[in-house]
């Protein structure tokens, strides 16, 4: 969630001091961080926030990688994606092979709450709005551990889509930006 944190305080800056606006980087870069709210959510329902001291070194590593991003953001905005895409190219790579090695023990387990809540129950809205250039959405089934997995391990993918695209491209495209044709089995009935 931290990089995407900078990026809206250093967007924020920059249109407060009237440099430029760029209301549909706030848009994706809020849903980008909501999504990893929701990650952060499925993983503390599991435990992983049980731990004082880990949550002190995460905590503590948090707010330095905010400040180095968010500098690097002032300084150079493509830089800070390319270092985010990395990042999430890792994370990625992580969860794949996490995945991968766990599958089946995975798949006996049941999915948290949180992870039914937000892929299939809630508002899909902002999980639409990080997903850039494409007018299809994604709608993971959640049915297990490995299906929650699964899905964290693809918004990581998408994630390292939307960084590579914010450093080459400076209009994006989400499926709520008007760009996209709505389906016409979605206007039956209007």
């Amino acid at each position: 969630r931290i990089p995407y944190f900078s990026y809206l305080a250093a967007l924020h800056f920059y249109e407060t001091i009237g440099m430029w606006r760029k209301a549909n980087y706030l848009k994706i870069h809020f849903a980008e961080s909501w999504n990893e709210l929701h990650h952060l959510l499925i993983m503390e329902e599991l435990g992983g926030a049980d731990l004082w001291f880990d949550r002190f070194v995460a905590q503590h590593i948090a707010v330095a990688y905010y400040w180095i991003v968010f500098g690097l953001y002032m300084w150079n905005p493509t830089m800070a994606y390319n270092l985010n895409e990395a990042v999430e190219e890792h994370a990625f790579a992580t969860y794949d092979r996490f995945v991968k090695e766990k599958g089946e023990e995975l798949k006996k387990l049941p999915a948290p709450k949180i992870a039914k809540e937000y892929y299939m129950e809630g508002d899909l809205y902002m999980f639409d709005e990080f997903q850039t250039g494409t007018c299809e959405p994604r709608r993971p089934k959640i049915d297990n551990l490995y299906d929650t997995f699964v899905a964290i391990r693809d918004d990581e993918a998408e994630h390292v889509k939307t960084m590579a695209h914010l450093q080459t491209d400076v209009e994006l495209s989400t499926s709520h930006d008007g760009t996209c044709e709505v389906p016409p089995e979605l206007l039956q009935g209007i």
